[in-house]
Formats: structure tokens, C-alpha cells, sequence
């Protein structure tokens, strides 16, 4: 078939891992740059692919900011791109990279453009017990020239969520898991069965990627059931069900158009085209959110893109969803109507944020790398990879396959339709007579169940937040059923059960 000489095209994947025990300690920089490195050569041309670029985008870490880290890969590699950008915080960015990278390419605004991000939080910690202060590489702001941003930083919670202690992750996402189950009609028992048997197919893929943080193949009880080396993090979660950010993990994409591709000689195999894209975000505040246990934006742009591309999802061979807790992938498997159980299409190609790595925003460019890997050993497969950012809010899902796609690169963003769907209203004063709606139990290590966090409903069907922090009571609930128990809401927040 003839095709456009403007279609993106991926060309090269890099990733690194280091291993300071093993390895010694490193910096974010050196990660990116040698992932970018070696997914220039991973293209074929290698250096000459690096200079040719017009867009390097550094996608933001969690813990090291310097000005432009792009610049600062580049100069470590001695490579002057054209531009330099800069993503906003959120884990969908680098499905947002591709679509942008598609997009500029097919408009002939570029022909090279590559991203590049890591965490080096495993050197960090290492370095603390080393009484290692080394700082890591970083830039004069009087200096050196902000780049342009990609996206938008946002505070993602309400006044009342910071009041009762809902702003992270790992207490928001428990939330939805819980109300996932009650949605289902599961008991804690086979709510226990499908989150074990879900962590456990991504610890086996995990074993076999040899970038993966952990690889150690685990059964369901080993990762559902607390034990010293797994303890319970907030209810249901125990550690080995949450993202695993303490990592030294990097990675790259390169993109250019198809000619650029020719005419640098690289060969055909090499090649993975970005067939489709879609895009959208949940209300940004959970409390907003109808139903906790649903994301209507995955409902959304995963039915279309997989109409943008001309397929159905049994069309769809290589999975991977975002996977910071089994509740991500939950509803991604939801949106699609992927089953969570086929062992004939795990819905990981890297083992996921808990066994294959959670490298901050920087995780969907691993899955994307490893992705294309798998499709290049397959060829004419297709695969699915989706991003999302903050607690399930903002969402992003890519189509890939070696085969060019049947039409032009195809891009969406769907947030006008998502933005039909009805707000959640919560009462900020509500008080009285409560039926808990989704609840969370946090966990410290040494004291056992420390605080609890409950979604409550009104007889009337209002939304309100509690909180339970009394040690006698905690001690007395956790690890039970608390869906569709009532209680009494008093004016501070706290929630006494009947």
C-alpha cells in the first residue's frame, strides 16, 4: 500500500533501570539520557537521529525540578534540538506526547520529536542511609529559559476533601475500589479473589520484562493478604497493590514523519504507527463524581478510539492499562470490555506500576516502549495503551501496530460529551443520620488502623465526607464490611457507626 510520506511513525524505544545496591547511585538526567540514547539507536541511525530533532520534551518528575530538564539531557548528550518543553504533573502525558508528536508531524510542523522522562527516588533514599548530599543537576532560573508547557498544573480537591484528609492517592483510589465492589454485589472475600488474581498476572509478566522493579512472580495471597513485608496501606490496599514510585527507572520514544524515517534508512522493521487517539477527564474533584466507582470519561474515549481506528476490542491482541491500583485497571477493563481474568491477553506489558515499576509520570512511556517492542516480535498485531493522571481523572488511550493504519492518524478529545454527564452536589455542613456509601481504613506500621474516611449519603441522597480517627473504634471495624452501614454524622466530620 502506498503511504502519506507525512504519517508519524515511532522509530526508536529506550529504557534504563538502575539498581543501586548493584548499580550505584544515579540522577534523573543520566536515566533520561541514557534512554533517549539508546532509543536513537534502538531507531538505527543513532546520533544522527538526535541531532535532527526539532521537539524534546521532558516529562516532569516528581521530585526533581530543575528549569528545563530537556535541555539539561540534551546537553548532557550533546544535542541542540530545536525546542525544549516541559509536561504538567499527571501520568497521561505521554499518550498525550504521542498524539501532539502525530499530530505536528502530519501538519508538517516537525520531523523528529522525542520525550524522555524518570525517578531516580531509590538512588535518593539510598543516598540519605549513605549520608550521600550529592546534588542532583540543576539550573539557574536567571539562566535558563523556561520552555513551553505541555498541559496544566491543578490543585485536584475541594476545600472539604483537604479538611477531611482526602488528597492522595493512596486514600482516594481505596475509595473507589471499595465502591467498586459494592457496584459488583462481590463479598470481601471474592473482592479479595479478583484483586489477588489480577496482581498476580502482572507480577508474572513483571518476572519475565527484564526492566521491571520487581521480578518476582507472586501468587494472590502472597499480595492480598498483609504480612511484615507487605503490610496493609489503606483498606483493601496492602503495598504490594499500590504503586511502587521508589524506583531508578527511565524511558524514551522517538517519532518522526515516514519520509524522515526512509530517508534515513530506517528499516521497516523498526516501525510502529500510531493508528488512533482519544482523550478526556472526569470531574476533577472526586466529590463530584456521581459514582465512584465509574469513570465516564474511560466510558467515553474507549469506545471511540477503537472506532477511530476502524477495529473492535477483540481486534485489540497486546494490553496495557494504567495500573497505580487494581481499581485503574478495573475501569479501564470496564470501559472496553476487556475481561480481567484471559490469560491469552494480560492487560500489562511491562508487569504495571507495582511489579514493573511506578516511575511518577514517566510510567506510560515504559508501557509504550515495551508496547512496541512486543508489536515489532508481532507483526500487523495491533495494541491498546491508556494513561491517566491525578485519582482516575484525566484519561488517554492509544492505538499502535507495525501495519500503517487505514487512514490518517485519528485524534479526539472528547471532554464536550464527558462534560454532559450530571455533577455530583455534596454538602459541606451535612450532619445527622448517614449510610456509608465507600469507605477507606488507612494503616501505619507499627499501630494498626490509624484513621477511616468514609463517602456518606443522606436519607435525601446528599453526598457528605466523614472521618473516624478513635483507636477503640478503628480497632473494632477494620477489615469488615462498612458499605450500607448507617451511622450519625456530627458537626466536625467524624462519623459515629450504629
Amino acid at each position: 500500500m502506498s503511504i502519506d510520506p507525512r504519517t508519524p511513525v515511532i522509530v526508536g524505544v529506550g529504557q534504563s533501570i538502575n539498581r543501586p545496591a548493584a548499580d550505584g547511585l544515579v540522577e534523573p538526567v543520566d536515566l533520561m539520557a541514557a534512554s533517549l540514547a539508546a532509543a536513537a539507536e534502538d531507531a538505527g541511525p543513532g546520533r544522527r537521529l538526535l541531532e535532527s530533532l526539532d521537539l524534546l520534551t521532558g516529562v516532569a518528575s516528581f521530585v526533581w525540578h530543575p528549569v528545563d530538564p530537556a535541555a539539561l539531557v540534551a546537553q548532557r548528550l550533546g544535542i541542540s534540538p530545536r525546542s525544549t518543553q516541559l509536561t504538567a504533573t499527571g501520568g497521561s502525558y505521554p499518550s498525550k506526547l504521542v498524539a501532539q508528536a502525530s499530530r505536528m508531524i502530519l501538519a508538517g510542523e516537525a520531523e523528529v520529536v522525542a520525550f524522555t522522562g524518570a525517578e531516580a527516588m531509590a538512588s535518593r533514599s539510598a543516598g540519605r542511609k549513605l549520608d550521600d548530599h550529592t546534588p542532583w543537576a540543576s539550573q539557574d532560573p536567571a539562566e535558563v529559559s523556561a520552555p513551553s508547557l505541555f498541559g496544566e498544573d491543578v490543585l485536584p480537591f475541594t476545600d472539604l476533601e483537604m479538611a477531611r484528609g482526602i488528597t492522595a492517592p493512596v486514600s482516594i483510589y481505596p475509595l473507589f475500589e471499595n465502591a467498586m465492589r459494592a457496584a459488583r454485589g462481590w463479598d470481601l472475600a471474592e473482592h479479595h479473589r479478583v484483586m489477588g488474581d489480577l496482581s498476580a498476572s502482572f507480577a508474572a509478566v513483571a518476572a519475565s520484562n527484564p526492566f521491571a522493579w520487581i521480578r518476582e512472580a507472586k501468587g494472590p495471597d502472597e499480595i492480598t493478604i498483609p504480612s511484615e513485608s507487605n503490610r496493609m496501606i489503606s483498606e483493601p490496599y496492602t503495598k504490594l497493590m499500590t504503586a511502587n514510585i521508589a524506583v531508578d527507572q527511565g524511558a524514551a520514544i522517538i517519532l518522526c514523519s515516514f519520509e524522515r524515517a526512509q530517508a534515513m534508512g530506517i528499516s521497516t522493521d523498526r516501525l510502529v504507527f500510531p493508528w488512533a487517539h482519544t482523550q478526556g477527564e472526569d470531574r476533577m474533584f472526586i466529590s463530584e463524581r456521581p459514582e465512584l466507582h465509574r469513570s465516564v470519561a474511560l466510558e467515553a474515549i474507549g469506545p471511540r478510539v477503537l472506532e477511530l481506528a476502524g477495529i473492535g476490542i477483540d481486534d485489540v491482541r497486546h494490553v496495557d492499562l494504567y495500573s497505580c491500583f487494581p481499581i485503574a485497571v478495573q475501569m479501564g477493563a470496564a470501559a472496553l470490555g476487556l475481561a480481567l481474568d484471559d490469560p491469552t491477553r494480560p492487560l500489562t506489558q511491562t508487569g504495571g506500576l507495582t511489579f514493573g515499576g511506578g516511575p511518577g509520570n514517566n510510567y506510560v512511556t515504559h508501557s509504550l516502549a515495551a508496547t512496541a517492542e512486543v508489536l515489532r516480535a508481532n507483526p500487523g498485531e495491533i495494541g491498546l495503551v491508556s494513561g491517566l493522571s491525578y485519582f482516575a481523572t484525566s484519561h488517554a488511550i492509544g492505538i499502535y501496530s507495525t501495519t500503517p493504519p487505514p487512514q490518517s492518524f485519528r485524534h479526539e478529545d472528547l471532554q464536550e460529551q464527558i462534560d454532559r454527564h450530571p455533577i455530583e452536589v455534596v454538602d459541606p455542613e451535612l450532619t445527622g443520620p448517614v449510610t456509608v456509601e465507600t469507605y477507606t481504613i488507612a494503616h501505619d506500621r507499627e499501630a494498626g488502623p490509624v484513621a477511616a474516611t468514609f463517602a456518606v449519603r443522606s436519607p435525601q441522597g446528599t453526598r457528605g465526607w466523614a472521618t473516624m480517627a478513635r483507636a477503640d473504634e478503628l480497632a473494632a471495624i477494620a477489615g469488615t464490611e462498612l458499605i450500607g452501614r448507617t451511622g450519625d454524622l456530627v458537626p466536625d466530620g467524624t462519623l459515629h457507626l450504629g
